[in-house]
């Protein structure tokens, strides 16, 4: 699945995006965690450092962890493991001593001179090469709140199903790339697991203290750029007010609604990952929740195109009346329901919508409006959605501009690895292509994707 840690890291650092811009600090688990986590804070333009922390395995069965500790005397015990295997308080009184000798030991190795980076008040992402047990990952979570960190964000490239329920009071936000059926150690998914020296977690640590903040960095010095608007905003719809987050990088020429029939859509992982691979490339962004929570049960209103679509046009106003948006043009992106709100809102001639993209969309909702829009619009479909597919290939003939991308291999929800991040990209690559062609449109070749 990895061809090894940089690659897993990687990986997990584009998954990640919508993350980026927050006042963020990855954490590796050493050793075999921080080269993972190297990569992900060099995606995320965030400092890195480690949590230290150490797995106290079975005197007989080093492998098996019956418990962990960590910096600031955090202690996590698995009294499963410790009944299962009858280990004496002597035998774990020992194996923790022996351990926190080494957690000293490697503390001094990695950091040497360089003060701990502070955790207070902000998101610390707890990055390791894996989950087996979750022992240390879970004692990680800890030692993070134990410093003040306001948000704690579990990420890992491979672990087991279920991994989750281990992590339910510690952390407020999982992610993890794949979770297969037949697991029986990390490394199985990893082409070169082999071990992590303490040089190399030292060296890694050197080379991120080294980097200059990136530009997607939050900053804090005085005289800094500001970074930009990043905040939940209210807008006003009629009577109802609908909960947003607002994304405006400095100077964004483009900025993409992201319309979806829901309520709470803005704080989806996928479309919080989509909003950031677009915030990477200079666009702006506004997830809106088209539907309160109590329409949201409502399934007639889930299906009331007529008025998504007129809640999305009017949170386009409000976003234009923003100083912050300026001149910039205006996208939609849309899914499911919120894709057939997106179209029939770009059809009404005073929209000024500049492009469209809907992905999984339900084109058939606004099936009578498709003539009117003359916005270039990109249908991104999943392969094995067959569904979907045919309902998108009987809309793309019935629009003025448009191109079918069909993802290989990709049901619905695009959860298959690498699904969600060839649909961001597609997304990402149509909505520059047609801001940057407003002067002079050209038309991009999708026809290889079809």
């Amino acid at each position: 699945m990895f061809a090894d840690r940089i690659d897993a890291g990687r990986q997990l650092g584009a998954r990640l995006q919508h993350l980026r811009g927050e006042d963020l600090v990855v954490v590796g688990l050493p050793r075999g965690g921080v080269p993972v986590a190297a990569e992900v804070a060099r995606a995320l333009g965030a400092p890195l450092d480690v949590i230290m922390v150490r797995k106290l395995g079975v005197p007989f069965q080093p492998e098996v962890a019956m418990g962990a500790i960590g910096e600031g005397g955090v202690h996590v015990l698995n009294q499963a493991v410790v009944h299962s295997a009858a280990i004496h308080r002597a035998e774990f009184a020992a194996v923790q001593e022996r351990e926190r000798a080494e957690l000293e030991r490697r503390t001094r190795r990695f950091r040497g001179d360089r003060t701990r980076v502070p955790l207070a008040g902000r998101t610390v992402v707890v990055v390791d090469d894996g989950i087996a047990t979750g022992s240390t990952a879970r004692a990680a979570c800890q030692v993070a709140r134990a410093y003040g960190a306001a948000h704690v964000v579990v990420a890992v490239p491979v672990a087991p199903p279920g991994w989750t329920r281990k992590f339910a009071e510690l952390a407020d936000e999982l992610f993890c790339l794949s979770t297969p059926e037949l697991f029986f150690g990390i490394g199985q998914f990893y082409a070169d697991f082999s071990q992590t020296s303490d040089e190399e977690v030292a060296a890694c640590l050197r080379s991120a203290a080294d980097r200059p903040p990136s530009a997607g960095a939050v900053r804090h010095g005085p005289g800094d750029d500001p970074p930009g608007r990043d905040e939940e905003v209210d807008v006003l719809a009629g009577t109802v007010q609908m909960r947003g987050h607002l994304t405006l990088p400095p100077a964004a020429t483009e900025i993409v609604v992201s319309a979806h029939g829901g309520a709470g859509s803005r704080h989806s992982p996928r479309n919080r990952y989509v909003a950031g691979v677009l915030n990477q490339a200079g666009l702006g962004t506004l997830l809106i929740d088209l539907l309160t929570d109590e329409e949201e049960l409502d399934r007639a209103a889930v299906f009331d195109v007529d008025r998504l679509a007129r809640r999305l046009a009017d949170a386009t106003g409000w976003l234009r009346a923003q100083p912050e948006a300026g001149r910039a043009g205006m996208a939609y992106f849309g899914g499911s329901t919120g894709a057939a709100a997106a179209l029939q809102a770009a059809a009404d001639p005073d929209s000024r919508i500049s492009a469209v993209v809907c992905c999984a969309g339900r084109p058939d909702l606004a099936a009578d409006r498709l003539a009117g829009i003359s916005a270039p619009t990109l249908l991104i479909v999943g392969e094995l959605d067959e569904a979907m597919l045919n309902l998108n290939r009987q809309a793309q003939p019935r629009l003025r501009d448009a191109a079918l991308a069909v993802v290989p291999g990709t049901t619905q929800l695009f959860t298959e690895p690498g699904a969600l991040e060839r649909a961001a990209e597609l997304a990402r690559d149509w909505f520059t292509l047609h801001a940057a062609a407003q002067s002079a449109p050209a038309k991009a070749d999708y026809s290889d994707l079809t």
